[in-house]
């Protein structure tokens, strides 16, 4: 099984705070509106990595680069397999206090709240993905080192102009997002989630309706997105990602899937004939 997104909070250890995983897809698909609550640096490692973003128009990302998506990025997303081979991608994922600890006393423009890319004939990002594996896998590292060796790639990145947004607050969104994905078998209500945010349910709307997403489709896409990364970075079954987004069954899960991404659950891991 392949290794799972962990998350992090400040008061937990820094092996916490940042985590990889392996990123597989064996056929082409249009992943539209896919949200990023941390922010995360994409590896291309095969294939080219195709998006579109509300600002920015489109990007192409090719094999050897890095794309760096900041907190809060929205954007339309296409993974492009090479011929008769896989699209392969590492993910990385840093928690806001990291990205704070490196660039919290830089001025903030309005660029690093955008996609980017690091190519690879410039800057050979795989020098840091390579710091990175080998930190997260040495588990004899003393926590001092440890800790300065995860936050070093966002040092590389800074000394090489790249900038990300810091003193993040968690919009609305991304607060449910993170509710959600505590527990995705939960059947979830919008009473349950506003009392959490000690508010009525009619607040709660209100303050979601300034993201242009409902409560229901909140809920929804955090399932479903959270199914198409199961899907591309473990070998679990269909059956069991359904099961453990909070889908009542499989069939359930595929028509969602379906409806919202154009393609069923199990072709994003079938090459086209």
């Amino acid at each position: 099984m392949n290794r799972r997104i962990k998350t992090g909070d400040a008061d937990q250890p820094e092996t916490q705070k940042v985590s990889i995983f392996p990123i597989t897809q064996a056929t082409t698909a249009t992943f539209t509106e896919l949200y990023f609550r941390l922010t995360f640096l994409f590896f291309i490692q095969r294939g080219s990595k195709f998006i579109v973003s509300p600002r920015q128009g489109e990007m192409l990302g090719e094999e050897g680069d890095l794309m760096i998506f900041p907190p809060g990025s929205i954007v339309t997303m296409e993974n492009r397999p090479v011929m008769d081979d896989d699209y392969r991608a590492l993910g990385v994922c840093f928690t806001h206090d990291l990205v704070d600890a490196v660039f919290s006393d830089l001025p903030r423009p309005k660029a690093a709240s955008d996609v980017q890319i690091v190519h690879a004939a410039d800057h050979c990002p795989s020098e840091i993905l390579t710091l990175i594996q080998e930190t997260l896998a040495n588990e004899h590292l003393p926590e001092p080192i440890r800790q300065h060796r995860l936050i070093e790639p966002l040092i590389w990145l800074r000394s090489k102009g790249f900038l990300l947004p810091t003193q993040v607050q968690d919009e609305p969104i991304s607060q449910v997002r993170s509710l959600i994905e505590a527990d995705l078998s939960h059947p979830w209500m919008a009473k349950e989630v506003a009392q959490h945010f000690a508010m009525s349910e009619a607040t709660m709307r209100r303050w979601l309706a300034s993201t242009g997403q409902g409560f229901a489709k909140i809920l929804l896409n955090t399932r479903l997105e959270h199914g198409l990364s199961l899907l591309q970075t473990t070998d679990a079954q269909v059956s069991e990602i359904a099961l453990e987004c909070g889908f009542k069954t499989p069939s359930h899960f595929s028509d969602a899937f379906r409806k919202r991404f154009g393609i069923k659950p199990k072709d994003i891991r079938l090459s086209p004939d």
